[in-house]
């Protein structure tokens, strides 16, 4: 009974004494309002909520997370390089429609974010249907190299690790 009356009550505190903190005085009315936003932000989270995801072989995370800091960082020489030092050259920023094997939510919401923080690429759209996912790259060269080293260096352990 209470976890459905409030279901996320560290949430709720959390959020209530951020409210309280932005506040330049606090009065009453601010007291009340805020744990009214709090309350509602915790039954909105709890709409939201996914299934815990189930990690198989949980030892591939470091490897998945030593290849992402990886690229990132060469991704950001690599893109301020073209940025600073190759004004005179062709444009070959393009979108790429790339299937998926990966199904698992969390794995792709996982693959989302490592596309979309490293530099000169971006998930844009993921077709759940067709297991396509549609990427803008800044400097697509090679569209089989781009999508051969997303699924060997990404999704490879991302399917070890969720499926």
């Amino acid at each position: 009974m209470t976890r459905r009356l409030l279901p996320y009550p560290l949430l709720v505190l959390l959020l209530w004494g951020m409210w309280l903190l932005l506040q330049q005085s606090v009065r009453p009315g601010q007291l009340l309002l805020g744990l009214v936003v709090a309350f509602l932000a915790g039954h909105a989270m709890a709409a939201l909520r996914v299934p815990r995801p189930k990690l198989r072989r949980l030892w591939k995370t470091l490897e998945l997370f030593w290849l992402v800091t990886v690229d990132i960082l060469h991704s950001n020489v690599a893109v301020a390089t073209l940025i600073l030092f190759r004004r005179h050259r062709a444009e070959t920023s393009a979108f790429l429609l790339m299937p998926l094997k990966l199904r698992d939510r969390n794995g792709l919401a996982v693959l989302a974010c490592i596309l979309t923080a490293a530099p000169g690429t971006a998930w844009l759209e993921y077709n759940p249907t067709t297991g396509m996912v549609l990427v803008h790259v800044f400097d697509l060269v090679d569209e089989k190299q781009w999508i051969e080293r997303i699924r060997h260096r990404y999704e490879r352990l991302l399917l070890e690790i969720f499926q």
